[in-house]
């Protein structure tokens, strides 16, 4: 009889966190900064010196989200930090990939989520106005990066991307660092949100 296969990853924080079957006992922040300062947002695809990476992706999602809802609780500025954080471990498929690879992708994207919100005081799903806000802010994103530093024309990217506000656009700009600096920015940021929540 064949040896099941592994289904787990060693983190450098010494967890070893079951990708089938992931606890939120297992996820460390210091392991998902840095494996989202290292994963490349586009399949690497941008201009610069520096590939964008999810967690520069995700730092700027959470400040157009906290734009968008000035007044919005730092508990659910935090989920969108937080929002491709499964990354860290499943790496950052473009969309024509993720509709190739089929519902597993979304299915093991779903349980990493719920062990990473779990693990910081959040609920395992978000209320849907959340997520949809979220979803927002993260469009916005791509747009600005697809105009940006993926070569997209305006026209492209509001097809794909949906036509965008300019005047909210112009307040945002795509900052391309090195992965440690992103790392230890992702990290800051996450230790000042929970410090608003308290």
């Amino acid at each position: 009889m064949p040896k099941p296969a592994r289904a787990w990853q060693r983190m450098l924080s010494g967890r070893r966190l079951d990708l089938l079957d992931p606890t939120p006992v297992d996820v460390e922040i210091e392991d998902i900064a840095h494996g989202l300062a290292f994963v490349a947002r586009w399949n690497g695809q941008t201009r610069g010196d520096f590939a964008y990476s999810v967690a520069e992706h995700s730092l700027l999602v959470e400040e157009i989200f906290a734009r968008l809802g000035p007044d919005t609780s730092p508990k659910w500025r935090l989920a969108a930090l937080l929002h491709d954080a499964p990354e860290y471990v499943i790496g950052d498929m473009i969309s024509p990939v993720k509709a190739a690879v089929g519902p597993g992708y979304g299915t093991l994207d779903e349980r990493l989520t719920a062990a990473i919100h779990l693990r910081f005081g959040l609920p395992a799903i978000l209320p849907a106005k959340i997520k949809r806000q979220i979803k927002a802010a993260d469009r916005i994103s791509a747009w600005l990066e697809a105009t940006q530093i993926a070569g997209f024309s305006i026209p492209e990217a509001d097809r794909y991307f949906g036509q965008q506000d300019q005047a909210l656009i112009g307040q945002f700009s795509i900052l391309l660092r090195p992965p440690l600096e992103t790392r230890a920015a992702y990290a800051a940021r996450h230790a000042q949100l929970l410090a608003l929540i308290g």
